[in-house]
């Protein structure tokens, strides 16, 4: 690894990692502020985004002691090596990165003020935000952190009955209708995205995920173990935990979750929407770090070193070739097939992971409603719009030369060949013949 790509010890040094511009940040800041004041006098800019520039002509962080909460996956990487590579401090943070136990902990937290922000479920923010998962509290989602690299994983004793997919998983469930023993799944949170994806999954094989059978909620790294003595007879979870059961020969992986959206949405940088009011520019320094980490991230040749370094107890706490295999695409779902697969955990692609699409929010807000979570429509778009900070992500990503799509929303084609658009959510969220 060249020298300006080198790795900062613990301590934190700041370190460059090839992402510098030849001139400062600041200076980068100050000018683009200067600029835009001289075109709003000439009444060339609109107010909105003469509103955008920074009071003051000032980018320092109004909070410089931050703490970050994450749960111990494989897709807390760009948090974890914004840290490691001293880019928090690159721009004037002192970020604590704390490990929490479950999704319901980093939720409490969030809410309490305990954690400035986290590596969060999209889900659970926006189950906050109509007060489904909890009180309810105005969120914020600033950018998405991954898309892809989430699985669904059965037991061995599945496929000891013959289960291997979702089609054989139907057969079983239709036969052992009205038996006394249930099939149970679990997920990581109610309205989380585990829980949207093993749902959607299910129902998309005929099978209603709330009826035909059992779901329990499981934090990501107790997945394993509640297999191996028999709690559950699969789970979604994202990485390192479905290739965990693989490598402990306790389960197999059925299904990937970019099999049932490609370049879906996942993880996000989430706070309260009352902390993006309160210190915007620390705000927009936190999403800046993460950004150049998950470009670091995203360049194939530095992803062994970062998997060593998350692999640690600190961290993930996994074994580094369990983590490494499928955060590079090599894929082996543990029954004979393997694969290369190219839509596996994108952190930056060109930028396109991390925009926070007005769509994808509002998609999960139809899943909430096709479940019964939400029992009525919302005004989805409005929703979307006051969560999802784009503004802010723009100024951040503007300053760190990441590309910004022109549209805030994006057309998907889901497993079951259905199409999401996010132009008649109301309609969509009603149109399945499989909900409650």
């Amino acid at each position: 690894m060249s020298d300006d790509k080198k790795v900062n010890d613990k301590e934190g040094s700041i370190v460059d990692v090839g992402l510098s511009s030849d001139i400062s940040r600041r200076d980068f800041i100050k000018a683009s502020g200067m600029a835009l004041g001289g075109l709003a006098m000439m009444g060339m800019i609109p107010s909105g985004i003469q509103s955008a520039a920074w009071a003051a002509g000032s980018d320092a962080p109004e909070k410089t002691n931050i703490k970050i909460g994450f749960i111990p996956l494989t897709d807390c990487a760009s948090v974890v090596m914004a840290g490691e590579l001293g880019l928090f401090k690159k721009y004037g943070l002192n970020v604590t990165v704390t490990k929490e136990a479950s999704w319901a902990a980093v939720r409490d937290k969030l809410v309490n003020g305990e954690l400035d922000a986290a590596h969060v479920l999209y889900g659970l923010l926006y189950g906050v935000q109509m007060g489904i998962s909890g009180p309810q509290k105005d969120m914020a989602v600033l950018m998405n952190l991954n898309q892809n690299g989430q699985a669904i994983t059965l037991s061995n004793q599945s496929k000891n009955k013959g289960v291997t997919d979702g089609p054989s998983l139907k057969k079983l469930i239709d036969k052992i209708e009205g038996e006394k023993r249930e099939y149970t799944f679990a997920q990581t949170f109610p309205t989380g995205t585990h829980a949207m994806w093993l749902y959607y999954w299910l129902a998309s094989y005929g099978i209603n995920p709330l009826t035909d059978v059992k779901t329990i909620t499981v934090p990501p790294p107790q997945m394993v173990a509640n297999m191996r003595i028999g709690n559950m007879d699969g789970y979604c979870v994202g990485e390192p935990w479905n290739a965990r059961a693989i490598y402990d020969k306790i389960g197999f992986t059925a299904a990937t979750t970019q099999e049932i959206w490609k370049d879906h949405p996942e993880k996000v940088l989430g706070t309260t929407s009352e902390f993006t009011q309160k210190y915007p520019n620390t705000t927009r320094a936190m999403i800046m770090a993460v950004l150049e980490a998950s470009k670091y991230i995203d360049t194939l040749s530095n992803r062994p070193g970062v998997a060593k370094i998350i692999s640690s107890k600190s961290y993930v706490n996994a074994p580094e070739d369990v983590i490494e295999g499928r955060f590079l695409g090599d894929y082996d779902n543990g029954i004979g097939k393997k694969w290369k697969d190219p839509d596996f955990m994108k952190f930056y692609n060109d930028g396109t992971v991390n925009f926070p699409y007005l769509s994808d929010g509002m998609w999960f807000m139809t899943q909430h409603k096709r479940w019964k979570l939400l029992k009525e429509d919302p005004d989805y778009l409005a929703v979307a719009q006051k969560v999802n900070k784009i503004e802010l992500y723009k100024q951040a990503a503007e300053q760190v030369k990441v590309p910004v799509p022109k549209d805030t929303m994006r057309v998907s084609k889901m497993i079951d060949g259905v199409v999401w658009d996010g132009k008649d959510p109301k309609k969509y969220a009603n149109s399945f013949k499989i909900k409650v």
